[in-house]
């Protein structure tokens, strides 16, 4: 167990974005844009195809160690553990100097190869809140609130369901800066 903690850590720490900007030529992406190594800051330097190379490389991060946990039929708090430490690997990543991504992908991949019936709760969540709020940001955070309330209504353990409220957080704070600016911005236009 403690080799698959490592693993998915370690696994995180593979920043997709930063071997993709370095594949077309382009100087360390942590120099441009935002300086973030995630697929937004990645398709801002190459476009399209930067954010979505970006965007599946970290979801498959998430989903891979779902599948070695359900390879070594662990269980599933062990598992949601796993999904934790390669989302604290990307944001937190010790072979980039703890200059990471904001996790959202990597959480993305992990949480529909856990569960995918969380595919249609985030997308409805997503379109639902975007429809009152016009921001990406807010609106995919704020369907990640849905997923504790799916995990309790298909019965899994309290201790999955905190770990989800628990990955949730740390996923809010490593947005803090987007969302402290993007409600600057609200209040300016109010």
């Amino acid at each position: 167990m403690i080799l698959y903690f490592l693993f998915a850590y370690f696994l995180g720490n593979i920043m997709t974005g930063y071997f993709i900007v370095k594949l077309f030529g382009k100087e360390d992406i942590r120099q441009q844009g935002s300086g973030n190594v995630g697929a937004r800051n990645a398709g801002r330097i190459l476009g399209k195809k930067g954010f979505v190379l970006t965007f599946l490389g970290d979801a498959l991060k998430g989903g891979l160690v779902i599948l070695v946990a359900k390879n070594f039929e662990f269980t599933d708090e062990i598992t949601l553990l796993g999904l934790a430490l390669a989302i604290l690997g990307h944001i937190l990543p010790i072979l980039l100097r703890f200059q990471g991504g904001k996790g959202i992908s990597t959480f993305i991949g992990g949480i529909i190869t856990f569960e995918p019936f969380a595919i249609p709760v985030i997308i409805i969540g997503f379109l639902v809140i975007y429809l009152f709020v016009k921001s990406f940001t807010f609106a995919g955070l704020g369907s990640f609130l849905l997923l504790p309330v799916m995990l309790y209504f298909l019965k899994y353990s309290s201790i999955s369901i905190l770990i989800i409220v628990l990955i949730t957080i740390v996923l809010y704070f490593a947005h803090s800066e987007n969302i402290k600016e993007r409600l600057n911005k609200h209040e300016r236009k109010s």
